[in-house]
């Protein structure tokens, strides 16, 4: 998933540098723990308001491929489950957890009843048939429509190749609405993860008409949002504000505390820790220095994830980056233990291979414990000689390069560093190009890049969220890399049920991703925050959603 956010307290952001500057002056160090919200403990308490570092490309349930997009539609709608603090799927749209056939492959699934949407109109089952159908439609374009192919059927009308054809191709997708309270989902194949998946957002509900109703605008602004979840999208300010209230038609708004949250695109960490301390936001990302003066105080809390931050090079539009040599040359030049150390400051670690530390191989193992090592050493002599010799092997030469990436601060920060590395390492003048997110995440997925700074986090806990991503072809393999022999790993390791073999050729095809340097992973996330104490229950996961609010109250 790609990473991978005012109130009349907020508008100080807008007076800019002057103002924020001299709040820059506050000894964080003598700060009591918590915020200037944490006096206002008590239940009367219904307001929550985070800073949050990214604005959320379109929130439409089909074609969302980023984290900042899969956390708001995971408070303003709902799946047929909902993942608890344990990662857990717990009953949601659903009623109870499905019934799953002997073969792995058929899930009947009982809805509640009296289900509505946020304006009232009835849910029920032919929602889920309509969005799944919506998704895999070609014409929808959905990245994660490969993920939705796993229902029998989905792949034929990923490949159909006439409007008719996908037509009647969605007639015979394994997905049934029997009646309006129960639906009965067939798989291609046996997945076995496959109730934790059902939480993911690619498979909620849509409401056709309304979806249809907004054509290439759904999901643009907050009319064109339509959810079932237990917040709904009130206001939104697009680069600045988003603002949710409690959806009083939610099944479960009984047990949901908070009625209002407000979440201020902040995308400096200097600004967000002032507006925590002057007690103006309750919830805020830091850094370095910022983390040391928190040290053994509640507000510190630090959100171990299955994230990698990578580095594609674009092949077509670059020649010379479809010779190996010369995207290890690029990849060796870079110090990583640097850039963790010196750039991010936040409790990141310098990366050892593409899937991160702490995912699970489906084989009861740790995937990068089995794997080890696979990372390109940093080796700046040697950089500098393999970028001679791939250039001349490719006969191609370097056109005018740049790379994009997250215009947060240490987005921008980032992209300094590893422009400065490429220059002194191997000479080559590689101009950076920070982007809004959302600006970004176009850029990316449309391949209209020559270098791009990226992050992926788990869409679940197993390497297949990481590794079918570059099979020849497919939706986020945007820097068009190709490799048969990889390609055969990952397509038997899909559908196979020997789970050690699975977990081996995974394996394999990583070594293969690394070896080739298809891409570039740079560091294994960790986000520290600060937090205040007096909130409980906001679920910071793994992966996924970058939090999760249903539960969260003062």
């Amino acid at each position: 998933m790609k990473l991978k956010p005012f109130m009349s307290g907020i508008v100080i952001l807008t007076l800019l540098g002057s103002i924020l500057a001299a709040c820059g002056n506050n000894d964080a160090g003598s700060n009591t723990g918590t915020n200037g919200n944490a006096g206002n403990t008590g239940s009367s308490k219904k307001e929550l308001v985070m800073n949050y570092r990214a604005d959320p490309p379109a929130l439409d349930v089909s074609i969302a491929d980023t984290s900042a997009a899969f956390t708001i539609l995971g408070a303003i709608s709902e799946g047929l489950y909902r993942l608890d603090k344990d990662l857990k799927p717990q009953p949601a749209i659903a009623e109870s957890l499905p019934e799953i056939s002997e073969d792995g492959l058929t899930y009947t699934i009982k809805l509640r009843s009296g289900l509505t949407w946020e304006d009232g109109s009835p849910l029920t089952a032919n929602d889920f048939v309509y969005s799944y159908r919506r998704t895999l439609d070609p014409a929808t374009k959905a990245t994660y429509a490969f993920m939705v192919a796993w229902i029998k059927g989905g792949n034929d009308i990923l490949n159909a190749k006439s409007p008719e054809a996908v037509e009647a191709a969605k007639e015979k997708l394994g997905v049934e609405a029997k009646d309006d309270t129960t639906l009965v989902i067939t798989l291609d194949h046996p997945v076995p993860f496959f109730t934790d998946q059902l939480a993911f957002l690619n498979f909620y509900p849509q409401n056709e008409k309304f979806v249809e109703a907004q054509g290439d605008s759904s999901g643009a602004d907050a009319d064109k949002v339509l959810g079932a979840g237990p917040f709904k999208l009130v206001t939104w300010n697009h680069e600045q504000s988003l603002v949710l209230e409690k959806n009083d038609k939610y099944w479960d708004a009984a047990n949901v505390q908070l009625e209002k949250v407000t979440l201020n695109i902040v995308k400096d960490t200097n600004t967000g820790l002032n507006l925590y301390e002057t007690g103006e936001t309750d919830y805020t990302d830091v850094k370095g220095d910022q983390m040391k003066d928190y040290d053994g105080k509640p507000d510190l809390q630090m959100k171990n994830e299955l994230v990698t931050g990578y580095i594609n090079f674009q092949q077509k539009k670059v020649p010379a980056f479809a010779n190996a040599k010369v995207r290890q040359a690029f990849s060796m030049a870079v110090d990583r233990k640097g850039l963790a150390d010196l750039v991010l400051m936040n409790g990141s670690v310098p990366s050892t291979g593409y899937v991160p530390n702490g995912n699970q191989d489906g084989n009861g193992k740790e995937f990068r414990a089995v794997v080890g090592d696979t990372e390109v050493a940093f080796d700046a002599a040697k950089a500098k000689a393999l970028l001679e010799e791939g250039l001349k092997e490719s006969g191609a030469t370097l056109p005018k390069l740049s790379i994009i990436g997250d215009d947060t601060e240490t987005g921008k920060k980032l992209l300094e560093y590893i422009v400065q590395q490429w220059k002194t390492n191997l000479g080559v003048d590689v101009a950076a190009e920070p982007l809004p997110h959302a600006n970004r995440v176009d850029r990316e997925t449309s391949k209209n890049y020559t270098i791009v700074s990226s992050l992926w986090g788990a869409d679940y806990n197993d390497p297949m969220t990481w590794l079918d991503l570059y099979v020849s072809g497919g939706p986020f393999n945007t820097q068009d890399w190709s490799n048969a022999e990889y390609d055969k790993l990952i397509k038997d390791a899909q559908t196979q049920t020997d789970l050690a073999k699975r977990a081996e050729e995974m394996a394999q095809a990583e070594k293969i991703l690394m070896e080739e340097a298809a891409v570039f992973p740079l560091f294994f996330r960790s986000s520290p925050f600060v937090i205040n104490p007096a909130l409980k229950d906001l679920i910071l996961p793994p992966y996924g959603p970058d939090f999760e609010l249903k539960w969260a109250h003062y």
